[in-house]
């Protein structure tokens, strides 16, 4: 859901209370007729007296003074439950007039007061506005909207003789002619308006709305609907798969519904992450709203009937039917997607945005919260910037892998890792680390260290090794002098680790180790790696098992590097002979390797995540800047990626500022994961099928193979799509093994 605090997680929980009481499905069922007339909900008196439909409304109008992201929660709420009626359609039109000077105070106090209404921006009203003495009379009609029947106010967009838009604040009555229409969504009305030389006054005219954010607003409610629709349709259909059985099992518990009920979860989450950075946007500069909008209505609404058609699936023949609910959730995504007009609009203006502009996910504290943190942050920063790396990075994917006196003076401060405890980090808090990021965006040329594979294998050491091994290990890794590698991976043991067979067997001050390890990224330039191995046969077939840190040089270690179709040498063979490895290279006590490998790929996990601020677009984006027959295609293929690209920051940023408010972590690391696998696909798809004769070269400008031969890689590093949805589906959703 969307709600990130406490306080919204209960606006929530008191909104779904609410439909549970006064407007259960059956009791929706029983009043479609009326709502399809534009009859008030009984409940609507009540439901306005709390005040839920008016949260983002100025006290001073009678609201109650809170965030449109605040008011957004109520929304995906009401439309998880289904609740029925004018409220989308309500908040939308108050949401926009908020927008207004003065000339709204009217309109914003009648809403306040539990009074209905409907918003048409300009792109859906044809109507006109010809002068005529000290007002105005309008002509036209209005595209099927939402809400109308049952609107009170109407908050409309027409076209002046200038070409400009101006707003009016209508009075429903006899003399406007609202003409009913039958609705896909059975829980709201829809209708056209009809306009003939109407006359409006200059009383009425709503001023100070600026028509790029009231649509952008509209697009980020809207999708706020679209999320919660989405959200039921997942919980309901996993809730199903969950009990239902088949051959005597849950059908839960098949492989092939897992994988599907993952993905569906993914696509939600996305869909949720992108509807509240729409609504969050609405504080930053118009730019950065239409791309936030955009790729909410891309990634929320247009995408909102698939996935419940997709949850529909799940359900089988019985799903399809009418007395089953799961098609009234259809039937609102897909009216919701319709009323936002066609997609491709969407994603050609995405597009056209992100040729020029990222979705920014900065987080303003302020220069007050954590003053004297932040001063002593910016001297170390800007005495860094005075320094160099006098080593370069031999991966130009990696430019944080250089080192030297620049980096040297970061790592004693504790900012190459500043999470970790001192000495090696200055144990950060969530909101020292945004700080941290914040001042490091403030200077784009000081490149972040990276510790690569080590970032995995770090906190294990400090968490469970012994002081020698600490401070053996710590400050090489910190300072970047010495390059690590991870020896988990087996030919007949990839993901499932606990089936490896390299065995190490105890001697006098050590243990001598035999096996065969492959995939093992940077082990071909790593002076170190972390290695599992078996060192009890006889134990279960997780506690056998052991962590040693092993010196890439000893004698009896071969490295046979694999050469990848790119034609780079990421990954190794690593083959061991009677490799000797002292006691004090074992980490922990003997057993303990399976639950240390389980946490060093939970971080390894959550770092996956983090490459999402690799750029996927570059070739696309290049391509577009060039005129040409396909240059609308390129456009709207590069809006769908910037959509995705934007909806996993927003999936991430969500997650951060939950840490932020002191609250636990939560699964964003898995889902994230496998979020990026939908997106490198995406994006390379696109690129292939756009960039034409530039495939048929290795090197080209813009490089087109080469990213596409690297991105395997990125695919199967950190565990294979297969294995991260079966995480997601067991450990997330809670589906029965099998």
């Amino acid at each position: 859901m969307l709600a990130i605090t406490i306080e919204q997680e209960q606006l929530t929980e008191a909104v779904t209370q609410f439909a549970a009481r006064h407007a259960p499905i059956d009791k929706t069922r029983a009043s479609l007729d009326s709502i399809a007339a534009g009859e008030l909900p009984t409940w609507w008196e009540e439901f306005t007296a709390h005040g839920f439909h008016a949260v983002h409304l100025p006290e001073e109008a009678g609201g109650q003074g809170g965030t449109l992201t605040d008011t957004a929660c109520v929304i995906e709420a009401a439309s998880a439950a289904l609740l029925p009626g004018p409220l989308l359609s309500t908040v939308s039109a108050g949401a926009v007039a908020c927008l207004a000077d003065e000339s709204a105070a009217t309109l914003l106090s009648d809403l306040a007061g539990g009074v209905t209404a409907a918003v048409v921006l300009p792109e859906d009203s044809g109507v006109r506005a010809i002068p005529d003495g000290g007002g105005w009379r309008l002509t036209g009609s209005i595209d099927s909207t939402l809400g109308l029947i049952a609107a009170q106010r109407i908050l409309l967009a027409v076209h002046a003789e200038d070409g400009n838009e101006l707003w009016f604040g209508l009075s429903a009555g006899p003399d406007i002619a609202v003409e009913q229409q039958r609705g896909t969504d059975l829980s709201t009305d829809v209708g056209v308006l009809v306009l003939d030389s109407y006359p409006v006054t200059v009383d009425q005219r709503i001023s100070g709305i600026e028509t790029e954010r009231a649509r952008c607003v509209v697009a980020a409610l809207t999708a706020c609907a679209s999320a919660g629709t989405v959200r039921k349709g997942v919980e309901t259909a996993v809730n199903y798969i969950r009990t239902r059985e088949q051959f005597g099992k849950p059908v839960g518990s098949f492989q092939a519904l897992q994988h599907k009920a993952a993905v569906l979860l993914v696509n939600a989450e996305l869909a949720s992450a992108s509807a509240w950075d729409a609504v969050r946007a609405i504080d930053e500069s118009i730019e950065q709203h239409r791309l936030a909008a955009a790729s909410a209505a891309l990634m929320a609404v247009c995408a909102g009937p698939d996935l419940m058609l997709d949850a529909l699936l799940m359900f089988g023949a019985i799903g399809y039917t009418w007395e089953h609910d799961t098609h009234l959730y259809w039937r609102r995504a897909t009216s919701l997607a319709a009323s936002l007009g066609p997609s491709p609009r969407w994603a050609r203006e995405a597009g056209e945005l992100s040729r020029t502009l990222k979705r920014s996910t900065a987080i303003t504290l302020g220069d007050d919260v954590e003053s004297e943190f932040r001063a002593g942050l910016v001297k170390t920063l800007d005495q860094a910037m005075e320094l160099r790396n006098e080593t370069p990075t031999d991966d130009r994917r990696a430019p944080g892998l250089a080192y030297g006196s620049q980096r040297n003076l970061l790592a004693d401060a504790g900012l190459v890792a500043p999470h970790l405890p001192a000495p090696w980090g200055v144990g950060a808090t969530p909101v020292q680390q945004v700080i941290i990021t914040e001042e490091f965006d403030k200077r784009p040329d000081l490149v972040r260290p990276s510790l690569n594979i080590a970032e995995w294998i770090l906190p294990t050491i400090l968490d469970s090794g012994t002081d020698s091994q600490r401070e053996r290990f710590a400050w090489p890794m910190l300072r970047g002098t010495e390059r690590w590698c991870q020896l988990f991976s087996e030919p007949g043991a990839g993901s499932d680790l606990a089936s490896l067979t390299t065995r190490a067997a105890k001697v006098d001050g050590g243990w001598l180790v035999n096996g065969h390890k492959i995939w093992t990224s940077s082990a071909h330039v790593a002076q170190f790696g972390a290695m599992l191995a078996r060192t009890d046969p006889d134990a279960s077939k997780h506690g056998g098992i052991s962590y040693f840190l092993v010196d890439m040089s000893s004698p009896g270690i071969e490295i046979s590097p694999i050469k990848q179709a790119s034609g780079h040498f990421d990954f190794n063979e690593v083959f061991l002979t009677d490799v000797f490895i002292p006691d004090d290279m074992l980490v922990g006590e003997p057993g303990q390797g399976w639950d240390l490998a389980v946490a060093t790929m939970a971080v390894e996990r959550t770092a996956i995540g983090n490459y999402v601020n690799l750029d996927r677009s570059e070739a696309l984006r290049r391509v577009a800047d060039a005129d040409g027959p396909d240059h609308d295609t390129v456009l709207q293929a590069l809006g769908g990626i910037e959509a995705h690209t934007t909806a996993i920051k927003a999936m991430v940023l969500r997650e951060t500022l939950r840490l932020v408010q002191g609250q636990g972590p939560g699964p964003t690391s898995s889902i994230a994961k496998y979020a990026m696998v939908l997106l490198l696909r995406r994006a390379s798809t696109a690129t292939l099928s756009l960039t034409g004769r530039l495939a048929m070269l290795e090197d080209s400008d813009p490089p087109v193979i080469s990213p596409y031969f690297d991105m395997p890689s990125e695919l199967i590093g950190g565990g294979t799509a297969e294995i991260q949805l079966t995480i997601i589906a067991s450990m997330i959703l809670g589906l029965p093994r099998k």
